[in-house]
């Protein structure tokens, strides 16, 4: 799914579409994040947050206040200088995230990106993206096979088809499960909807 909408792939019939138009390829307008950290090894935090500023052409003192602002809002200042191989994978996400967020895409497709994580750091990481969407008012879309993990994270959440892979049904999330304060995995309404999200998931054919 990441692929199509990050034009990695070309559909085999029909059309995706951002805002109207035709997603043809790869552009600027999506940013991607991948379950593996896809980092540049020889690369610093910084410098692969500053990657795509890069290409993009910006000047070098642009550069280095667009990568200390996305390294702050991910809560890494202190780990610019660092490379891939001095972190953990919960701080490779993030700078991954920040990377992706730099050159302000209208779109950011994450594909299953804490799966590797273990569920401490899987379930911090939710917050913190949580708290990085409400920062930046991004449109996010969060590919998971996790029906917990869609609720908490979603507006609305997508379940799709097994074979042909087919959207069908979109359950609106309500606005009480998006509340910064409370844990809304213990309000009674996150089980009826994890109830009517699984009903949908178990008989997706």
């Amino acid at each position: 799914m990441v692929d199509l909408l990050g034009g990695l792939t070309l559909p085999s019939n029909g059309r995706i579409l951002l805002d109207g138009r035709p997603i043809a390829g790869p552009g600027r307008d999506r940013g991607i994040v991948f379950q593996q950290y896809a980092l540049f090894p020889w690369r610093t935090a910084a410098e692969n947050v500053e990657f795509g500023l890069d290409i993009a052409g910006f000047k070098a003192k642009q550069r280095l206040d667009i990568v200390r602002h996305f390294l702050e809002l991910v809560g890494l200042s202190g780990f610019a200088d660092r490379y891939p191989h001095e972190l953990s994978g919960g701080i490779k996400q993030r700078v991954a995230i920040a990377r992706s967020l730099a050159y302000d895409p209208e779109v950011l497709l994450m594909d299953e990106p804490f799966a590797a994580l273990d569920a401490q750091t899987h379930e911090t990481l939710q917050g913190e993206l949580l708290r990085i969407w409400r920062a930046t008012g991004k449109t996010i879309v969060f590919i998971t096979h996790g029906i917990d993990e869609a609720i908490v994270l979603g507006q609305r959440v997508a379940v799709m088809t097994s074979h042909p892979g087919r959207i069908k049904q979109i359950i609106d999330i309500p606005d009480v499960l998006r509340s910064e304060a409370d844990d809304v995995r213990s309000l009674p309404e996150f089980s009826r909807v994890r109830h009517e999200v699984w009903s949908c998931y178990a008989t997706k054919s």
